[in-house]
């Protein structure tokens, strides 16, 4: 017996938009948290980076 069903069409794009603009705001806030840290204030600098790399990073990939 033979299945019926269409073949599935392939997927084009390996992220959708929304997962691009959260990763494009993460490379933002690790610019920026880069530039603080050069600018001075180290514990500023933490806090940015770590939202850059542990909060919008992840959440580019997972959603």
């Amino acid at each position: 017996m033979s299945s019926s069903r269409p073949p599935t069409a392939p997927r084009r794009h390996l992220l959708a938009r929304r997962n691009l603009v959260i990763l494009a705001a993460a490379v933002v806030v690790l610019g920026a948290g880069y530039l603080t840290l050069q600018a001075g204030h180290p514990s500023a600098a933490a806090v940015i980076l770590v939202i850059g790399y542990c909060v919008l990073f992840p959440l580019g990939i997972a959603l």
